[in-house]
């Protein structure tokens, strides 16, 4: 019994391994989708919500890499997938892509 288990341990620790690299890859390709096409920032009025926009753009395209840094140094952040929290801030980089008068890319699902 304790030769089985033995044996189930490096098994289960390989599954979790290959699962979190998955997890991160898909995560990488969701940030190439952090891109804002089609805005001038020197064209833009100088406003604090325009600021606030430009602000919510870098931040979050920001919190994202580091997420994926933080990963791949074997830290696990939330309870949920790594690429759910990314496509979560996605969302909001693209409402303030949007509300800049720019168009992000169509995120494509990754599950």
């Amino acid at each position: 019994m304790k030769l089985f288990l033995l044996s189930i341990v490096p098994l289960i620790l390989t599954g979790c391994i290959f699962g979190q690299s998955n997890e991160i890859k898909r995560a990488e390709k969701l940030l190439q989708n952090f891109q804002c096409n089609n805005i001038e920032t020197n064209q833009l009025p100088t406003s604090s919500i325009s600021n606030f926009h430009q602000q919510t753009l870098a931040v979050n395209k920001e919190k994202v890499s580091t997420y994926i840094d933080q990963y791949k140094n074997g830290e696990n952040l939330f309870n949920i997938p790594l690429d759910e929290v990314i496509e979560q801030k996605y969302q909001l980089y693209k409402q303030a892509c949007q509300a800049l008068g720019g168009v992000s890319p169509q995120s494509t699902p990754t599950h």
